[in-house]
This record gives C-alpha cells, sequence and structure tokens, in this order.
C-alpha cells in the first residue's frame, strides 16, 4: 500500500517533513488508507482514522503527520498494509491475503483453500540482464512435508532436489505467466512458492498457479493482466470447480485450466475418452470461474498494487525492423521455402550472420542515402584553379555569403547484435506467418490440415520385451517397453500423493543429438519430465487391471529426430511398443499438436484463425498456439494447451478440437500399417508372473521366521522373487516355466487344508506317539492322525472306552 504512496521513499528528509506538499501527500495518502482501515477494522494493530486525529488535536502539539504514516504503515514495521480478500470458487471461498508476509519481495501473498495454505513470493533482479528472445523467468516450488505432519521418506529428512511432481507444477505456474510478459523487460523474476499448511482435501497445484498470479498482478513486473487457475472435475454428469481430493477419485476428468478475464492461455489435463464437446463444457466453465478470480484480483491490485516498472522496458529501434526486412526480405522468402529442417536451419544461421555484419560491423546504409549521395558526386566535383565563388541564382552583392556546396556523404547506421538477432527473429516469424496465410502453403509444402507422412515398426531390438520406432516426418520416436514384478514398481514420496508406487511408468529423453546439435546430457530437464508424463497419462487409460495383468510395466521414449511435438511422437511409439509386448490394451492411442496463427488479417487474409495440423518446430516458435490432443477414434485421454499470446476463446478451440480429430483418425489408421507389426505376444525375454490366492491366515507359513521360508523357496526353485501380501495374494516372479511350477507346488502343499475323505497314498509317516502318528502328506506339510481307541481300552482318566 505505502509503496504506491508518494511520501514513501522521502519519509526521512527532515525538510520534507515540513514543507507544505508534505502535508498534502500526506492527505492524499489518507484517503486510500480510510480504504485498508475498513478492511481491517478488527485489526488490533490500525486505529479508525477520525479517532487518530481526535487523539492528535486533544495532544494538541505536533502535526507532522506521525499518526497520518501509521495508518499507512503496518505497526509492526515498514511496508504495505495488510490486505485480505475472500473469493467464491466453485462451492467454497478461497482466502488471500498480502502484506501479512514477505514484505520485502516485490509481490507476496498467502492463499488458503481449507486447510491448505500456500505461500508465494516474486522477487526481481536490481540490475537488467542482457536483452534475450525470452523472458527471464524462473519458478520453484516445494511441498514441504511438515505441511501435512511428516517427513521424507529419504535418509535425508530435509526436503532435497526438486521432484517430478513438483517440476510439473513449476510448469502449469510457468506456463500461462510467460506469454502475458510485457516485451523488453529484461529484470530477473523469480518466483517461489511453499505448501506450508495440507489438509489432504483440497489439493495445492491449481491454488499455486493463482497464488503466482496474484503475486504477480500486485508487484512491478510490467505484466499485462492477473491470471487464476482452476480444476474441473467431472463426477457422474456433473462437473465440479476446484474439487476436492475424495471426490477427484470418482472423477472422469482432471482439467486445470489457466488464464484472464477474457482468454485461455493454458490447460492441462486427463480423461477418460472424454468427446470433444464434453471437454469443451468443462472448459467452459473453468474459463467462468477464472473469469469471477480475475475480477476480484484486479480489484485487489488497484487497492494495493505496486507500480510497475514500466521505465525499465527496452525495446530494439523501431526503424530495425525495416532494415531488417530491406536487407534479407528477398532471402528470407527463398530460405523459408526449403522443406528439410537442417538445410533451412543453415541457411537461416547464414543469413542471419550476414544481416549481423552490416548492421553491426560495416554499418547500415538505406538504399535511398545511396542513391543521392551517388548522384550528387559527378556534379559537384569542382576545379582546384576554380574561382570559389558559386552564383546559385541573382546578383553578387558585396555582403552576400557564398557557401560551396560539399559532397553528401551517407552516415552508415550501427545498431547492438542483440537487437539485430531479436529482430531478424521477429522477422523471420512474420515472413514464415505471412507465407502460410498467403499462399496456403507450409514450410515443407503441406495444406494447414494435413499431416506428414507415417511409417512405424516393431520388433527392432531382439532382447527387449517390445520395441517400436515411430517416424512422423522429421519427428521420430524410439519406444521400448519393460515388464516386471512389483520391485519394478517407481516408489513415490510426495506430499499430495497417497499411492506408495507406480505401476506403469513413461519416461522421455531428448538428446541434442535429435535436433543435430551439442549440448548437455545429464539429468532429466522440466521439460523432459513434462512430455513424458503427458505421455504417460495419455497411455494409462487403456491398459489392463493389475488382476488382469499383474506386470509392473515401463516405458522409454528416446527422441531419435526432432521436428515438432516428440510427445505426441512418444505417446503413438509407446503405444506400439506396449502391444509388441504383449501388453492387452484396451484399444490404440495417437497424438498431434495443432498450431495457430491468429492474427490472419495482418497478412491479406479474411481474419479467421488460421489452424495448422501436426506442426513442426518452426511453426511452434513462430505460431500463436501449442495444442496436444491424445486419443482413439471414441475420445480424448489427455491434452496439453500452450498459448504464445493473449489467449484464445472457446470457439477458437472448439475448431482445434475439431480438426484434431480427425487428424487423429487419420494417424490410427497409419499405425494400423505398421511393418512389420507388433508381436501382441510376451516376449520369451520377459518374466513369467503367476497370481495364486491362499487363506490369509497361511501367510505366514509361506514367509516363515524372518521370511527364512520364502528365501529358501526363491534357492530351491530359482525363481526370481515371490511376492505373499496380507490378503492372500501371492505373485511368483520367474524366468522360466520349470521354476515356477516348482514354487507353485511348494507353496501349494504349505497353504493346503486337507479335509475329510481325501486319501493320500504311499506317504512316509514321521513320527508315532501313544495318541496317534504323524504323517507328511505334501512336502514340508505333517497331518496329525489320531489313534483309534480299542473296545474295553481305559483312557488316562480311568474311563471305559
Amino acid at each position: 500500500m505505502l509503496a504506491s504512496c508518494p511520501l514513501y521513499h522521502g519519509l526521512s528528509s527532515p525538510q520534507f517533513a515540513a514543507s507544505t506538499k508534505y502535508k498534502l501527500l500526506l492527505s492524499s495518502c489518507a484517503s486510500s488508507s480510510a480504504r485498508s482501515l475498513q478492511t481491517h477494522s478488527k485489526n488490533p494493530h490500525f486505529f479508525p482514522l477520525h479517532l487518530l486525529s481526535s487523539r492528535k488535536r486533544r495532544k494538541g502539539g505536533n502535526s507532522s503527520g506521525r499518526l497520518w504514516i501509521a495508518a499507512c504503515l503496518d505497526s509492526r514495521g515498514g511496508g504495505a498494509a495488510p490486505y485480505s480478500v475472500k473469493i467464491p470458487v466453485g462451492n467454497r471461498h478461497i482466502l488471500i491475503e498480502t502484506g501479512h508476509i514477505g514484505r520485502q519481495a516485490s509481490g507476496a501473498v498467502t492463499l488458503t483453500d481449507g486447510e491448505t495454505i500456500l505461500y508465494t513470493t516474486v522477487s526481481l533482479d536490481d540490475i537488467p540482464s542482457e536483452p534475450s528472445d525470452f523472458f527471464p523467468l524462473s519458478v520453484n516450488y516445494q511441498e514441504r512435508f511438515s505441511a501435512a505432519g511428516r517427513t521424507s521418506g529419504g535418509f535425508f529428512k530435509r526436503e532435497g532436489r526438486t521432484k517430478d511432481h513438483e517440476v510439473l507444477i513449476c510448469r502449469l505456474i510457468d506456463r500461462p505467466l510467460r506469454p502475458t510478459m510485457v516485451k523488453g523487460f529484461y529484470h530477473e523474476t523469480q518466483i517461489l512458492s511453499w505448501v506450508l499448511s495440507y489438509d489432504g482435501l483440497h489439493p495445492p497445484d491449481s491454488l499455486a498457479v493463482t497464488a503466482a498470479g496474484i503475486a504477480v498482478a500486485l508487484s512491478e513486473v510490467p505484466n499485462s493482466e492477473p491470471i487464476a487457475g482452476v480444476r474441473v472435475g467431472l463426477i457422474g454428469d456433473r462437473f465440479i470447480v476446484n474439487p476436492t481430493t475424495k471426490e477427484m477419485e470418482k472423477s472422469k476428468l482432471d482439467l486445470l485450466l489457466a488464464g484472464t478475464e477474457t482468454a485461455i492461455l493454458m490447460i492441462e489435463g486427463y480423461c477418460d475418452f472424454l468427446t470433444e464437446e464434453r471437454l469443451l463444457n468443462a472448459v467452459q466453465i473453468g474459463q467462468d470461474a477464472v473469469r469471477a478470480i480475475c475480477r476480484e484480483v484486479a480489484a485487489l491490485v488497484k487497492l494495493c498494487g505496486k507500480p510497475k516498472m514500466l521505465d525499465a522496458i527496452k525495446l530494439p529501434p523501431p526503424e530495425l525492423y525495416k532494415h531488417v526486412e530491406d536487407i534479407a526480405g528477398q532471402e528470407l522468402v527463398e530460405v523459408l521455402q526449403i522443406k528439410n529442417k537442417i538445410p533451412r536451419r543453415k541457411a537461416l544461421s547464414y543469413l542471419e550472420n550476414k544481416v549481423l555484419s552490416i548492421l553491426t560491423e560495416r554499418g547500415y546504409i538505406s538504399k535511398i542515402d545511396a542513391i543521392v549521395s551517388t548522384e550528387l558526386a559527378p556534379d559537384l566535383i569542382e576545379d582546384e584553379e576554380e574561382d570559389e565563388e558559386v552564383v546559385v541564382d541573382g546578383e553578387v552583392d558585396e555582403g552576400d555569403v557564398h557557401i560551396k556546396p560539399v559532397s553528401r556523404k551517407s552516415i552508415p547506421l550501427l545498431f547492438t547484435e542483440v537487437d539485430v538477432k531479436l529482430v531478424f527473429k521477429e522477422v523471420t516469424s512474420k515472413f514464415l506467418r505471412r507465407r502460410i496465410v498467403e499462399g496456403g502453403k507450409r514450410s515443407d509444402g503441406r495444406a494447414p490440415c494435413e499431416v506428414r507422412p507415417i511409417n512405424s515398426s516393431c520388433g527392432l531390438l531382439p532382447r527387449v520385451h517390445g520395441s517400436a520406432l515411430f517416424t512422423r516426418g522429421e519427428t521420430q520416436s524410439l519406444a521400448v517397453a519393460t515388464l516386471g514384478d512389483k520391485q519394478m514398481a517407481q516408489k513415490i514420496d510426495n506430499l499430495v500423493d497417497v499411492e506408495e508406487f507406480k505401476r506403469f511408468y513413461l519416461q522421455y529423453s531428448f538428446p541434442p543429438s535429435c535436433v543435430g546439435e551439442v549440448g548437455r546430457v545429464g539429468a532429466p530437464s522440466r521439460r523432459e519430465i513434462g512430455h513424458g508424463v503427458l505421455a504417460e497419462r495419455a497411455l494409462e487409460p487403456i491398459l489392463p487391471s493389475e488382476d488382469d495383468f499383474p506386470y509392473t510395466i515401463r516405458v522409454e521414449s528416446t527422441i531419435t529426430e526432432s521436428n515438432g511435438s516428440s510427445s505426441m511422437a512418444s505417446v503413438c511409439g509407446g503405444c506400439l511398443a506396449l502391444q509388441d509386448a504383449g501388453v492387452p490394451l484396451k484399444s490404440s492411442i495417437a497424438g498431434i499438436a495443432m498450431g495457430m496463427v491468429l492474427d490472419t488479417k495482418e497478412f491479406g487474409g479474411d481474419g479467421t484463425p488460421l489452424i495448422l495440423s501436426d506442426i513442426t518446430g518452426s511453426e511452434d516458435a513462430s505460431g500463436d498456439m501449442d495444442f496436444k490432443v491424445a486419443g482413439n477414434n471414441d475420445g480424448i485421454t489427455a491434452f496439453q494447451l500452450d498459448i504464445k499470446v493473449g489467449g484464445i476463446t472457446l470457439p477458437i478451440m472448439e475448431r482445434a478440437l475439431l480438426q484434431a480429430r480427425d487428424g487423429r483418425k487419420h494417424i490410427l489408421a497409419e499405425m494400423s500399417k505398421c511393418c512389420p507389426p507388433p508381436s501382441k505376444s510376451l516376449s520369451k525375454y520377459a518374466p513369467i508372473i503367476h497370481v495364486m490366492k491362499v487363506k490369509p491366515e497361511k501367510i505366514n507359513l509361506i514367509i516363515g521366521s524372518g521370511g527364512k521360508k520364502v528365501k529358501s523357496i526363491i534357492e530351491e526353485t530359482g525363481v526370481e522373487a515371490i511376492d505373499a501380501q496380507d490378503d492372500g495374494t501371492v505373485k511368483i516372479t520367474a524366468k522360466d516355466l520349470s521354476s515356477l511350477e516348482k514354487s507353485k507346488a511348494i507353496i501349494s502343499n504349505l497353504t493346503m487344508v486337507p479335509t475329510v475323505g481325501d486319501i493320500y497314498r504311499n506317504r512316509e509317516i514321521k513320527s508315532i506317539a501313544p495318541y496317534g502318528a504323524f504323517v507328511e502328506v505334501a512336502p514340508g506339510r505333517e497331518v496329525h492322525i489320531y489313534r483309534t481307541a480299542r473296545e474295553g481300552e481305559i483312557d488316562k482318566n480311568g474311563q471305559n472306552c
């Protein structure tokens, strides 16, 4: 609050305190403080303004304005006054507070939903970084285990590196915020978000997006408008905004949507074969909820937001765009017609270096200046012996001053290398978009709705359980499926996940060689983690249940070539690899990435947005949308939308979804032509898993004291593992049938229950006692046979038998 008050920066000056201007400024600050005091009428740190002024009059002394300042300042110390507002979201309210915690950050908020509390800050570097073609934004999100009264499951009880789950939420925060940032702002911006309290009912991910959007809106970062995020679930036939975790257990849809008051910026979600029409209904409900939140946030920003750093925006000189077009325009038209990615990239690099050389080293001379200079030079050549007087018009008077014309020299214009690179990239993007709109043809010659050529093959790698190579244009995925028992499952140690192990997971890798470059190879990047989970969630609905197929399944997708939509290639390749491994899938799944040129009127179009199917890398970078959709012929299983501009509307999204459905059907038809086709049978190198049921009370007989019995069975039979569960389920994992049959026999014998009437022949009598005999009816299993008393025999109590 105080940051917006003009007196704040000069309070320490005694001259300022004594001036009339100071009193006027205090009065203007008091009016805004009154709103704050009304908001916090119950706050013991604040007092009504009329009481402050009456106290001042009663004391009769100093009118220096200290009590007025108390109305602008939080009494606990310098900083903005606390504000809080409750916003209705779905069937409940969320509480937004600012000015309570983190008052030295540029923006800080706490957001409460139920008993889940998030704390988010935005901070700016004082010195701008070097200009670049991307906004210097970094996002870190952390779930403290203490928020749920837990500690980390690892050896080090302190939270360590960012987990995959946290990385995904970092991406959810970053993706809608980045398009709203103003070009030319280069102060490094950092968003930090922590989950301080978690009640197990209200998931923090959608709240984290909203909290970050509010913190940025309140800060000095010159973003365009506030953003917010919500989750939408589908329970039965009813859509629910921000459902609880219990409600989500029954939901057929998990949609997270972020946007502004007027447009959608990002959606991501997973569903169980939802139709395009139902998905659009969910998006509409989510957008209505986001719009309501953004209106409340905009009011809060007017009340206590900080002034935006608009004076820090540094853009390239406007005339530079025309100069770059003059130098490279004609060649750009030719270069962008090169169909293959690598030759086109090299030609663009060569052209960029040429433009850089002219504009940064030699200097640019416009064509007009060069022509004028050339025309004047011959006429103005004078002989040294000629009289210096030149009569232009009329007679010469004594008092006239005579000036001899001098050759006009053009002054070369020099620009910085960074500005030239930024402008060259924008001009290239402009020419690419113009070519698509005006000519109706893309860089590789395709029409807007056309999908690149597809071919695929399975069984490439003989020793793996399942493999497939999927190629679409210049994008290629090598997918490998591996089957195993529970020991191969991925352990989860997250705050919000209740399951301890993941039965199915897909891991995506993007080596630099896939784009013909040299780069870092190491831990997976945030992009790799995000793409892997998107493909994983797309394939998950078609997997058989654990009862029908008791395997842990891992899919690896290595991108061997990339020119757009490698995550969707991973969906297609992963599906074929699973079929090749013998996994009985419910159906086939394919994925496609859609692009868009929004402002077609700029390039001679009719103004209708142009939707592009199966976009390439350059169309992704230069276009306005990246919309990935995966599913089968009947419905959608996963989707992810990123917008590069101010957002899109529902009618545009509907067109993109319907066009994506046609493209998806085409890809599925091409996948069915896979040669060689997937084997659809279990590989001879895959483990054999047999599931058997025993009575729960017999499990201890299999395990034995300290696990000795189960270890001896494994050593004796040669099986890989035996997993005995408390409910009586026993899973035996073996490499061959013979060892499996041996272990099955031993476990059956251990857990068998003899019944009256069963006949056992040729069994060994282990011992004889006065009261009967012990007979081994099965290996390791003895039965007590009671001795029948003879007539007249006296028992131990002296009774006649």
